[in-house]
């Protein structure tokens, strides 16, 4: 999921946009009662990102992994990938007198030569792109721009509902020995594990049914992100080659993530571990073996065992919020002498490089998140995301919700009113990088400058007075 901009919507009308990301998935999620049907909705919301663009591929130095549902958003964004094998063909491209099946079964075909060169065997290679399926819907989501983004706080009030931290509880509770073994072994607590399995597939509800295989391929053709889904294609090549999985069962979202918590095959193969001792890796029907290697991923991407993520803060009477950009990181101590203080009073945790966080803004609550809260992030490059998993870890703990109001009378502006506001910004001299709709660091630093130039709050936050503003100068 990217950075895609919705207007700020009542929480029906939220559902209806959900159903109909439900109905527009490249494979329908498993049929339930009505009675689940709130809780499909929360999952499917909660792949989304918000405020922040995830990152689009996976790699052992910076590991992401996709969100489960995240359909349109997750892909619609990310940056091209160049191809490092053979050429794709694009479905609309300078072959297109060529029939599509055609194409297909061309690149299909010389994809086989170079895995095999690569040490895929012939017999698992069969297996997998015998009776491979080109599938158009796949590509519809992946160059899908979806024109408004949600507000953190709609995100919030899906992700982290009541009834998914009561529902959350239990689970836990059903695999508590599990979660906490794991959260022995890698140092990241069980509520943690938890919320991402909560978040990505409703507890294993919500996995996705779409063949990895085909849809990894489909990608690959395409050509948009022909490297990345190359790599990743024959990352589930080597996983079919491991007898992790077989081809039938390896299926999950439409963009590649798979499993109880949505790894990318580059990231199963990297991170992923036997937990329950059957001789497999599966994150698939095992969701021991999935929080296991959720844990291992966190713990691997810098996992601070011992060290909470942060905590919700009260920031002093003029207090400079242009200091809250997540790149000033201080000690707690060293907040704690400018005056930050915790919601409820208590001392600040112990971080050392602790950064306040304003994801409303400077209306709206305020956060101190240290190196954990970012390690959240490499699983989702999503401060909305790691807001949610902490948020959510907090209260499946028997933590509080967040105590201060958020600014729900602000719309979100749509994506073209982000690129009115980047090139409003840019002919103005502050530099926000390309107008793309997405208002990434870059297009928050320049809003800041902005605002410090005309002498109002420099939190960054883009709305629709400060694009009107930004208008009329």
């Amino acid at each position: 999921m990217r950075a895609p901009f919705v207007s700020t919507l009542h929480i029906a009308a939220l559902a209806g946009l959900i159903a109909a990301a439900l109905a527009g998935c490249a494979s329908a999620p498993p049929p339930r009662a009505a009675a689940n049907a709130a809780s499909a909705a929360e999952s499917v919301a909660a792949a989304a990102s918000v405020t922040e663009a995830p990152a689009a591929t996976a790699s052992a130095a910076t590991p992401p992994a996709g969100t489960a549902m995240a359909a349109a958003d997750t892909a619609a964004s990310a940056p091209a990938a160049s191809d490092s094998g053979a050429a794709a063909v694009a479905p609309g491209g300078a072959d297109e007198a060529v029939p599509l099946e055609r194409r297909f079964a061309d690149w299909v075909a010389q994809f086989r030569t170079d895995a095999q060169a690569q040490g895929i065997a012939d017999a698992t290679l069969s297996a997998a792109l015998d009776d491979v399926h080109y599938l158009p819907r796949v590509v519809e989501l992946d160059r899908a721009q979806p024109e408004f983004t949600r507000s953190v706080w709609d995100y919030l009030d899906i992700t982290v509902s009541p009834q998914r931290v009561t529902r959350g509880q239990a689970r836990l509770q059903q695999v508590r020995a599990s979660a906490d073994d794991a959260a022995a072994r890698y140092g990241v607590p069980a509520t943690v594990l938890a919320a991402i399995w909560g978040i990505e597939s409703n507890f294993g509800e919500l996995m996705g049914s779409t063949s990895t295989i085909d849809a990894l391929a489909t990608l690959g053709f395409d050509g948009r992100r022909a490297g990345w889904a190359r790599s990743e294609l024959l990352a589930a090549l080597k996983i079919l080659q491991s007898g992790d999985v077989d081809r039938a069962h390896m299926v999950g979202s439409w963009a590649g993530a798979m499993g109880h918590t949505q790894l990318l095959p580059s990231n199963v193969l990297l991170y992923a571990v036997d937990a329950d001792g059957d001789g497999r890796r599966d994150i698939w029907t095992s969701a021991v073996d999935a929080l296991a290697s959720t844990a291992n991923f966190l713990a691997r991407a810098g996992w601070r065992s011992g060290e909470p993520w942060g905590t919700e803060v009260q920031l002093p009477a003029g207090f400079d919020v242009g200091r809250a950009d997540g790149a000033l990181r201080l000690s707690s101590a060293q907040w704690a002498a400018d005056g930050v203080r915790t919601a409820d009073g208590s001392p600040l945790p112990a971080l050392d490089e602790g950064a306040i966080l304003l994801p409303a803004g400077a209306r709206g609550p305020a956060f101190l998140v240290g190196p954990n809260f970012r390690v959240i992030q490499r699983y989702n490059n999503s401060i909305s995301y790691a807001l949610a998993v902490s948020l959510l870890a907090q209260r499946l703990a028997g933590g509080p919700a967040v105590q201060g109001a958020w600014p729900r009378d602000l719309a979100a502006l749509s994506r073209a009113q982000v690129v009115a506001m980047q090139s409003a910004l840019n002919a103005r001299g502050f530099d926000s990088g390309a107008p793309d709709g997405l208002p990434g660091p870059a297009t928050r630093d320049a809003l800041r400058r902005y605002q410090r130039s005309i002498g109002v709050a420099a939190d960054g936050y883009p709305t629709l007075q400060l694009l009107q503003q930004l208008q009329g100068d």
